[in-house]
């Protein structure tokens, strides 16, 4: 894999991290609701104006072109996995960023995810 391919892919992997993450702190602005007719509208305006949500979504919208190039340069079956390292950046940051436990068994999955990517670029 070139040095633009990874990049393109690693770039791709990045933004949809970080989209995932300001997703949940966008959701945090509004917490735990419950699903009624009565919330349901005022909580998507709620989110629908939140800066974190917006920026979210163009991040998962750059994602989505960033990957659509990766993808001319790349196998699916090769790039495809490497989505995954996604979990790992989002895993690290929710715990940085959030507060989010890093239990043992979060550990675990992350090195087999770690050492599963390793493999399939490697194939």
């Amino acid at each position: 894999m070139s040095a633009v391919t990874f990049a393109l892919v690693l770039t791709g992997v990045l933004l949809n991290a970080a989209a995932q993450l300001l997703l949940k702190a966008g959701a945090e602005t509004v917490g735990r609701f419950s699903f009624s007719l009565d919330n349901i509208w005022r909580a998507g305006l709620h989110f629908a104006l939140q800066w974190q949500i917006l920026l979210a979504l163009m991040f998962y919208a750059l994602s989505v072109g960033v990957w659509t190039l990766a993808m001319t340069r790349v196998q699916v079956s090769i790039a495809y996995p490497m989505l995954s390292l996604a979990y790992v950046v989002t895993a690290f940051a929710a715990w940085w960023l959030f507060g989010e436990a890093l239990t043992a068994q979060k550990l675990i999955g992350i090195a087999i995810i770690i050492v599963g990517v390793i493999v399939v670029a490697r194939s």
